[in-house]
């Protein structure tokens, strides 16, 4: 198939990639504590890691040539869950290769680098590269990630985090050198050369996984709040429902494009066919690359205390939530048996219940197409976020998930919304140049 120009959708569908380690050892959660943190450094293959980088970047290319409206990214550290320390290495390399296609880094860990002015250079400089095709997302980043793996204090890892935000956007805005005084960063001379393509800036999106602040933040500066779920769309109407309140105690429209969502897709030519596919790689990838340990799930002073007030709970604080009572089940039910033998395991979580409870849309390209439906218009969303990947689906599974979905239910849902609101948190067509010297012919 050859790279053809996304066609200009309403709703848009960003092919997203986790980019999973995909041979973790079958017992991995009975034997190891957390995927995340302090993952057993033997259990990394280089072999396995060269191979995998390069079919997740031509599943990621496989996905622009059929037509998504972008490909998206993310940054984690010291885990076999997601593979992307550096998400602005793989859209540097997406960059040449996916000339048509936007680039959605979801995103840049702002707190984590030292400066963050080094993220709008970065930008910068990918914007110039593809001709004015990025979306920069700016997440605080998991308590795995932020408080653990890079030793930031919890209690100033969100002040950190706004003003390294703030940073970035006068780094991009200003037309003049000027220095930045902050608490964090202390500058003399602020100057990004290259400058974006894109302006004033490029789209800026701020996924998050249930803070009420970062509601508050994203209504009141007019950002993309953007809720990157491992439970899908039923799990996560109410955090939609609490965002959309916010910007409507601000008088503004709620625009679904001013939103997002993440969901697992799994579309076959039957629902049986499904059900007999999906399976493994949902179970790898719920049971095994959540695979979580509580204690790093949830700091003291990581949860801002209006969240607390409000009893949110965060989606990591979920995932490892949910899989300790499993594995106090699993410890109860073996202890009933007699056996004494320590484990970190847990029972599994079903693949019937990830279905039954909206975790992965399965079906056939009508009964897909139906659920993303309702999950557009019931959370009020404009930007999807489809995993057509998970866990460790075999590379041709993916390529037929992602072509399904792409061909048989993209069109069906790209209208949604159409001539009621504007997407201004998108690359604008007048914005971008042609692409040059690219090697996909």
């Amino acid at each position: 198939m050859t790279a053809q120009p996304a066609e200009e959708h309403i709703v848009k569908s960003i092919f997203f990639h986790l980019m999973p380690y995909p041979e973790l050892p079958p017992d991995f959660p009975e034997q190891h504590r957390s995927v995340w943190v302090d993952i057993d450094p033997k259990l990394y293959d280089p072999t396995v890691g060269h191979q995998t980088y390069n079919t997740y970047l031509d599943q990621l290319e496989f996905a622009a040539t059929c037509g998504f409206d972008a490909v998206g990214i993310n940054e984690h550290h010291s885990n076999g869950y997601g593979l992307m320390p550096s998400p602005n290495i793989i859209a540097a390399a997406l960059s040449r290769n996916c000339p048509d296609t936007n680039i959605v880094v979801l995103g840049d860990s702002v707190a984590l680098y030292n400066p963050p002015l080094r993220v709008a250079e970065e930008i910068a400089m990918l914007d110039g590269i593809t001709g004015g095709r990025m979306i920069a997302g700016f997440p605080v980043g998991s308590p795995m990630d932020t408080i653990y793996a890079y030793g930031q204090n919890p209690a100033t890892l969100r002040e950190r985090y706004h003003e390294g935000v703030d940073l970035i956007r006068q780094a991009w805005t200003t037309d003049e050198v000027f220095s930045f005084n902050g608490n964090y960063s202390k500058l003399r001379y602020v100057n990004v050369w290259p400058r974006p393509v894109q302006q004033p800036h490029p789209p800026i999106w701020i996924p998050g996984g249930g803070s009420v602040d970062t509601w508050d933040w994203c209504a009141a500066e007019d950002l993309v709040y953007c809720y990157l779920s491992y439970f899908g769309y039923k799990a996560g109407l109410r955090t939609m429902q609490g965002f959309w309140k916010k910007v409507q105690e601000l008088g503004k429209q709620t625009n679904p494009f001013q939103g997002g969502f993440a969901q697992f897709i799994a579309v076959a030519d039957t629902e049986a066919e499904a059900w007999d596919l999906y399976r493994e790689p949902a179970e790898y990838f719920f049971n095994t690359c959540l695979h979580v340990y509580a204690g790093y799930a949830d700091p003291p002073g990581y949860k801002t205390p209006n969240t607390v007030r409000a009893g949110v709970e965060g989606m990591v604080e979920r995932v490892a939530r949910e899989a300790t009572a499993r594995r106090e089940a699993s410890a109860a039910d073996a202890a009933k048996a007699g056996s004494a033998k320590p484990s970190y395991g847990s029972k599994k979580l079903t693949f019937e219940a990830m279905v039954e409870k909206g975790y992965i849309i399965l079906g056939n390209p009508t009964q897909v197409t139906e659920q993303v439906h309702e999950l557009a218009t019931t959370m009020n969303v404009g930007h999807l976020m489809v995993f057509s990947h998970f866990g460790n689906m075999d590379p041709e599974l993916v390529k037929m998930n992602t072509e399904m979905y792409a061909t048989q239910v993209m069109p069906e849902v790209a209208g949604l919304f159409e001539d009621e609101y504007e997407d201004r948190w998108w690359p604008k067509g007048d914005q971008q140049l042609a692409p040059v010297g690219s090697r996909v012919q």
